[in-house]
């Protein structure tokens, strides 16, 4: 006689959703406005105007770039995660203050992964159970398999009870 498991629910479609952040676009826009109101004086207001769409449009590029990154890593931790055997239930998108973050929802709690979306001084930052560690994230695409590795081990091995 096989005794049934009780199926899963899962939520998750297998992608990690989309983070480009409208505060932080805000934000970028108020900082362009800021710097090109500078210049005003010295320029006029088509200079100022000029030197707001350059510094907007930069910034839009600097936080698509910072998303893709975290994106890109966030995506990468759960493959790995999924080959060693974790089961994701869900992944959604959160935000903190200017943070943008995934929650990922396994069978051994929620874990954080995500940071700052701004590609020079994008950082990614990992969280569970109320500890988190943070590193730089071009080191933690570098070294995803590393990181993969040591968090799965943190996470998944020690922190679940046998």
């Amino acid at each position: 006689m096989q005794l049934e498991q009780p199926s899963r629910e899962t939520n998750w479609n297998g992608t990690v959703p989309n983070a480009f952040d409208i505060r932080i676009l805000g934000f970028v826009g108020v900082i362009a406005a800021l710097a090109a109101s500078v210049n005003v004086p010295y320029g006029g207001v088509a200079f100022a105007a000029v030197a707001f769409v350059v510094l907007a449009g930069a910034g839009v590029v600097v936080h698509a770039l910072g998303e893709r990154k975290l994106r890109r890593i966030t995506d990468g931790l759960l493959e790995r995660w999924i080959e060693a055997g974790v089961e994701i239930d869900d992944v959604t998108r959160t935000s903190e203050g200017m943070r943008t973050e995934w929650e990922i929802r396994t069978s051994a709690g929620t874990v954080t992964v995500g940071g700052v979306a701004l590609v020079p001084i994008a950082r990614l930052s990992v969280q569970w159970q109320g500890v988190g560690d943070s590193m730089d994230a071009s080191e933690a695409e570098e070294n995803l398999d590393h990181l993969a590795e040591s968090l799965h081990e943190e996470i998944f091995e020690i922190g679940t009870p046998s």
